[in-house]
């Protein structure tokens, strides 16, 4: 679920953190740039990890800050392909389940992934598992909101998002570039052992 991701950066340091030891100036500025920020095909970056190396500072004319080239590494939030989670359910709609792990929302299992044959209740906003009993029977086993479940990550898209252009150009883009997520993982319950915890408590 977490790799180790090597990065180099030239960080800029301010004037007024000076004062500081340049390593703790440095990890605060990458960890600034970087915490909670999604890296294009990389994952979403958590803290960082360690610097490996630090190049000389320089100082640029016309700019009183220090840059430092900097190699360290950053934990990343990406998991493998297959690989099984435990989350809980965030919301429900026609397009499936949505799954938070806490740090992460961007999580979709939709209607072909889930368990068979699963239907969407609309009075409740829930997906409900219509569970054969075995002896003829149906029972409807409800996915809500809060419930935790364990799936598998089945497929994962990033999707290059830039920052809001001169503001003539802004009105005609914002409907795209406010929509864009930068990063989401699709999910699988569709097996036995996965899905809502307590069904499988048994």
């Amino acid at each position: 679920m977490f790799i180790l991701t090597e990065m180099k950066n030239v960080t800029r340091i301010l004037p007024e953190n000076f004062n500081m030891k340049l390593n703790d100036a440095i990890v605060r500025e990458l960890n600034k740039k970087l915490a909670n920020k999604v890296v294009l095909n990389v994952g979403l970056c958590i803290a960082l990890f360690d610097i490996t190396s630090l190049k000389e500072s320089f100082i640029i004319p016309g700019d009183g800050a220090s840059h430092t080239i900097v190699n360290f590494r950053y934990i990343v939030f990406r998991p493998f392909m297959e690989e099984i989670l435990v989350g809980k359910i965030r919301s429900c709609n026609e397009n499936g389940v949505h799954v938070t792990l806490g740090f992460f929302d961007d999580i979709l299992i939709p209607p072909n992934a889930l368990q068979h044959p699963s239907k969407f209740n609309e009075t409740e906003q829930a997906w409900v598992w219509e569970y054969d009993t075995g002896d003829g029977g149906k029972h409807d086993l409800f996915m809500d909101i809060g419930d935790c479940l364990r799936f598998r990550v089945t497929a994962e898209s990033f999707t290059e998002t830039c920052p809001p252009g001169p503001s003539g150009l802004q009105e005609e883009d914002s409907t795209t570039t406010t929509n864009k997520i930068p990063y989401n993982l699709t999910g699988s319950i569709n097996e036995p052992g996965l899905g809502i915890l307590s069904w499988w408590d048994n």
